[in-house]
């Protein structure tokens, strides 16, 4: 674990900037701040910097990963600047709030006091703030998930979680593995998977990417990205991947571990085709259905949100990356899920605005408008992957009314039903009251969307910003023991 000097209980420091997540976004945010002039604290529940996109095992450099100079190059900004970054690795980031312990006087009013547990080699589990003038937060997101009959079996896991046990640990999630849900990231995870020797029995993509022929524009300004997707199928071919489009994962089967999968054709509105059902056998399923941002320290901070083109609830940001607070910047996939290019686009614009505010040092305008031009070029990439990637609603006609919607709370399809049925319930936040989904541990994370989607299919209408706010605000960002809350704090005043 990297330390610093708010590690230390008895060493107090303030900072300019807190900047919140050590992925491409908190990354590129913490070198351009500091590049600035100045003082970062970049706090991270990882070991060590790179986030999900650049996970990877001790001993590694990153070598084969494609964003390699990228990491590089952010990786040199945190050595040249390390006098100025304070890496807080193996803290959780579980509250923030303005002012804070010290909100009562006068001068800290207007600073953040950043709440973290640390975990992990070499923590100690304790409860740190970290103060500071202003924050980034560059949470990233994790992967959406929709419930099917069988998904809580054990071997089912979420396609982030089958490459995280690959890059982070060498592990292979299985022996054959079926990689199945939306989006291109499922390409990149089972490519990834086929080149480290798993047996891939095919990727199952639901939806048609063939759409993205109607966004050329978008197209045109992100070569990269078209190329990365073209090496992925390549790898699938020379591993003789069968890649299925129209087709999806309705069902899992077996008791104590995966044992196989119903496959099934689905029309334009991801309604099973009759007749197309058939059985693969797997150890395995890796499944993801596109991600959902990770904003809950937007929420508590009373950031502005809106729906997203893909649905999600994102956070709202201006050119200077700023949220609708002062103070709170949003770099990456809190305001839009966009990919790792688009989140050091967004997290050097986020550092070198939030330095300015600060420090003072004027962002060079030249630098800003090359920025700009980025990010739009991101932005409208993003929105033709959202468009040719999009979660249908025919998916909830492969439920069971004993089909668990919230793992946590094993609340199923017909207690969720019988809600709205029975006592009235018109909204997720109301059927969460009555039948408790989004009360477990997790807190509505894995079950909150599929949820929203549900409850507003069972009440003949479309799911709201209202609706995914209820299940996505939460005062306590991630899970924290009692233990830890009444052991209390040990703050960083000036």
């Amino acid at each position: 674990m990297t330390t610093s000097p708010a590690d230390t209980p008895g060493h107090q420091v303030r900072y300019d900037l807190a900047v919140l997540g050590a992925g491409p976004a908190g990354l590129a945010a913490a070198v351009a701040a500091a590049a600035a002039g100045a003082r970062v604290a970049l706090v991270d529940e990882g070991a060590r910097t790179g986030g999900q996109y650049w996970r990877h095992r001790p001993g590694d450099n990153g070598a084969r990963h494609p964003g390699r100079p990228v990491l590089q190059r952010l990786r040199n900004g945190l050595a040249a600047h390390a006098d100025r970054i304070d890496h807080l690795a193996g803290h959780t980031v579980w509250h923030v709030e303005r002012g804070g312990s010290d909100a009562q006087t006068p001068d800290r009013r207007g600073d953040f006091t950043t709440y973290t547990v640390s975990g992990g080699a070499g923590c100690d589990g304790a409860e740190r703030t970290v103060v500071s003038r202003a924050v980034v937060v560059a949470t990233g997101a994790y992967d959406r998930q929709l419930p099917f009959p069988g998904w809580t079996v054990p071997g089912v896991l979420t396609a982030g979680a089958a490459q995280a046990l690959l890059k982070g640990h060498g592990v292979l999630a299985g022996r054959r593995i079926v990689v199945a849900g939306t989006g291109p990231f499922l390409l990149a995870v089972a490519a990834g998977l086929a080149e480290a020797g798993a047996r891939v029995a095919g990727v199952y993509e639901a939806g048609l990417p063939a759409a993205f022929a109607r966004h050329p524009l978008a197209l045109a300004g992100n070569p990269a990205k078209l190329a990365a997707g073209a090496g992925f199928l390549r790898t699938l071919a020379r591993h003789r991947v069968p890649y299925r489009t129209r087709t999806a994962v309705i069902a899992a089967h077996g008791t104590d571990e995966v044992t196989g999968v119903t496959l099934a054709r689905l029309d334009a509105r991801w309604r099973t085709v009759p007749g197309s059902e058939r059985r693969l056998e797997c150890d395995t399923l890796a499944v993801g259905h596109g991600f959902t941002p990770q904003i809950e320290i937007p929420l508590q901070l009373g950031c502005a949100t809106r729906r997203d083109a893909d649905g999600s609830l994102v956070a709202v940001a201006d050119t200077r990356q700023l949220s609708t607070v002062p103070g709170v910047y949003l770099a990456g996939e809190v305001c839009g899920v966009g990919g790792a290019a688009q989140s050091v686009v967004e997290g050097e614009l986020a550092g070198r605005h939030a330095a300015f505010a600060t420090v003072g040092t004027r962002p060079d305008a030249a630098a800003v408008r090359r920025l700009l031009r980025r990010r739009a070029a991101g932005r409208r990439f993003a929105t033709a992957l959202h468009a040719a990637y999009p979660v249908r609603p025919g998916w909830l006609e492969w439920l069971r009314p004993d089909t668990v919607v919230c793992r946590c709370e094993e609340v199923t399809v017909e207690a969720v039903e019988a809600a709205v049925t029975d006592l009235g319930a018109t909204s997720a936040r109301a059927v969460k009251l009555y039948a408790r989904p989004g009360m477990g541990l997790c807190q509505g994370r894995v079950c909150g969307y599929a949820t929203t989607c549900l409850v507003a299919d069972r009440t003949g209408r479309e799911p709201t910003e209202e609706d995914l706010r209820s299940l996505a605000g939460r005062p306590i960002a991630q899970p924290l023991s009692l233990g830890t809350l009444a052991a209390g704090h040990h703050p960083t005043p000036p």
